[in-house]
């Protein structure tokens, strides 16, 4: 009766012509509309962008991006100003559509939240143009010189936006409860081609009149997505279709290996929306960086940004294009309306990522993946001494988004899922899950609107099934309640068995190991005694050449073995992995394991920090920052 009530005032308010109208439909959407973003100075409930159109152009001499953008705004009748959200950035100067200035003021600065733009409005304005350029602070952009690159001829330039990173570079309302549709028209140097998360209208560029070195490229975005999402990447890129929706751009000396590695994209769309529905993004295609990008993988709609460490040559790691395709659903398509809630992103993804690889590449590959998962959240449990972040929702105020990032969102969300679907069969879960992806597209959702949904269309209301089945604890408590499905590999199982045989002193050229995936080999060097002798150490890279791997997530296991044995040999491998790559996943353990040996770890860390260091993305410096120290 209350949710009836209260749905039936939200929606006499919304009928208001003047008002925006956030708090549309009833029922969840009314409690998830309802929710403040602590991380966005914006107040949408008054003064809301619903649209952006950006006229930038890329100076790589200056490491620059520089124009305009046009905001067009739904407002309250009472709406006296829009409140933007702005860090690192020159404010030039701000206008009415017609050119008229508007008077604005930037607020305190905060070192998380960056400032508050301020723009007076005149009654009845549904447009402001705010002209201005990023600076060498902006967080969300890496300017690469042509040597950082893969093929080393030409710079390149990336945006990374998640969590709050996208007010370095555009002034918006950075909120992922304030979605938005957008236009772009990105002028870069002639031989360099831009990419966005949205449909490209130019695939060859546009002259740009009067600048003969410099193409035009357009770009539509008319589904409404989060701020976050809104990406660009500059470089010297190529094009190769793997399906009739799906594609790799990449560079030229990249793109081959790209396109092979990724071939079976399309079957993995067609198994994502046999499993949850149409996908509504047009395409999807997936866009591979330098490898200084800071994750694996970004979920940009349309336009997957992805590291390179995952071409493995063998497809053992696309398990990560599998998650990333899932955020199409998952995250693009139905979002965290804050950053407390981003479990509701990545706990899905995740269970529906191995969803996908269950489907691709069979079940006992799908339970590796989910045990290796399993394993690493019963780790991460372990070293975290803050309860708060053992939780599935957090309380991030006055911290940054990023302090919540760890396996907890993803692992113990997915296992959440994987209860309920112990609970409820796949078949119910399933029709459930598909009906969520339907009610809330193009929507935020916060985890307490998520549980009122979760009530009414799995639970039926049944207060005593929900006490038995713990969903409190399991959102809002520390920890893993005893309901916990615990994975099971058949295969990791057998793994173990052989880590131990040699552990006994069975030779490695006789361990049964020749139809081994990747996690396995992973399962197996995490397996491994904490007492290896030099010996050991030797015969192993002797016979797996673990070292020189050319697989990362393997030589990365490795590197983080040899350190703790302080395995000499594999040293001048670890500095050139450190140098050459930025995966935040990668550098930051091993960074950590390299502080945690007194002496010789510290010593090399510092070293081989201040050399690496100008070479990642921000997102991995305040990471290593603060490890080394």
């Amino acid at each position: 009766m209350f949710f009836a009530l209260l749905a039936s005032f939200m929606l006499l308010v919304a009928c208001q012509p003047s008002k925006p109208a956030p708090a549309e439909g009833s029922g969840p959407l009314v409690l998830a509309n309802a929710a403040v973003d602590v991380h966005s100075y914006a107040k949408p409930n008054t003064a809301r962008v619903r649209h952006i159109d950006l006229n930038l152009t890329a100076d790589f001499k200056a490491k620059v991006l520089k124009g305009t953008v046009a905001l067009t705004l739904e407002t309250d009748a009472s709406a006296r100003q829009v409140i933007l959200d702005i860090k690192a950035l020159d404010i030039l100067r701000v206008t009415d559509a017609s050119g008229a200035p508007l008077k604005f003021s930037i607020g305190k600065a905060d070192a998380v939240k960056g400032s508050a733009l301020i723009i007076d409005l005149p009654q009845g304005a549904q447009k402001v143009i705010v002209s201005y350029q990023t600076t060498a602070d902006t967080e969300a952009l890496q300017w690469l010189e042509p040597s950082q690159t893969a093929g080393g001829k030409h710079p390149f330039l990336f945006s990374q936006g998640q969590s709050i990173l996208t007010r370095t570079w555009i002034p918006t309302q950075d909120s992922p409860m304030v979605r938005q549709t957008y236009t772009a028209t990105i002028n870069v140097p002639r031989g360099l081609k831009a990419v966005m998360s949205a449909d490209m209208l130019t695939p060859d560029g546009e002259a740009v009149a009067g600048q003969s070195g410099m193409r035009a490229y357009r770009f539509k975005m008319d589904e409404a997505i989060p701020p976050y999402l809104i990406a660009l990447a500059v470089g010297n890129l190529e094009f190769r279709n793997v399906g009739k929706r799906t594609g790799v751009y990449a560079e030229p000396v990249t793109i081959r290996a790209a396109a092979s590695e990724f071939e079976d994209m399309e079957k993995m769309l067609e198994a994502a929306e046999k499993l949850y529905g149409p996908y509504r993004w047009g395409r999807y295609d997936v866009l591979v960086l330098p490898p200084s990008f800071p994750y694996g993988g970004m979920e940009n709609p349309r336009l997957t940004f992805a590291t390179p460490t995952i071409l493995a040559g063998d497809k053992s790691l696309v398990s990560l294009i599998a998650h990333e395709l899932a955020h199409s659903w998952s995250g693009n398509l139905v979002t965290n309306g804050t950053w407390d809630d981003f479990w509701l992103n990545e706990g899905f993804t995740v269970y529906f990522e191995n969803r996908i690889m269950e489907e691709i590449y069979g079940k006992e590959r799908a339970l590796m993946l989910q045990a290796l998962g399993y394993a690493e959240l019963q780790e991460t449990l372990s070293g975290l001494k803050e309860k708060e972040l053992q939780k599935l929702h957090i309380r991030l105020k006055g911290r940054h988004p990023d302090e919540g990032f760890s396996e907890v969102p993803y692992e113990k969300g997915a296992a959440f899922l994987r209860m309920l679907e112990a609970q409820f069969g796949r078949q119910r879960l399933d029709a459930y899950l598909k009906g969520y992806f339907e009610r809330y597209a193009f929507k935020s959702m916060t985890t307490e609107a998520f549980l009122a949904d979760l009530r009414e269309h799995l639970l039926r209301n049944d207060r005593a099934l929900e006490d038995r089945l713990q969903i409190q604890a399991w959102l809002y408590e520390p920890g893993l309640p005893d309901n916990a499905v615990a994975p099971v590999s058949r295969v990791l199982k057998l793994v173990e068995g052989e880590a131990a045989a040699f552990s006994q002193g069975v030779e490695p050229d006789m361990l049964r190991t020749s139809d081994w995936e990747t996690q396995a080999w992973l399962h197996f060097l995490k397996s491994l005694p904490s007492d290896l002798s030099e010996n050991q150490m030797e015969a192993l890279d002797k016979a797996f050449n673990f070292t020189n791997s050319g697989n990362s997530e393997i030589r990365f296991a490795w590197l983080k073995v040899a350190i703790a044995r302080h395995y000499e040999p594999a040293l001048p491998s670890l500095e050139t992995f450190l140098t050459t790559q930025g995966r935040r996943k990668f550098i930051a353990p091993l960074y950590t394991e390299l502080m945690a040996q007194p002496g010789w770890g510290v010593e090399m860390a510092r070293r081989v920090y201040a050399k690496a260091r100008p070479g990642y993305h921000q997102v991995t410096r305040d990471t290593v920052d603060k490890i080394v120290s």
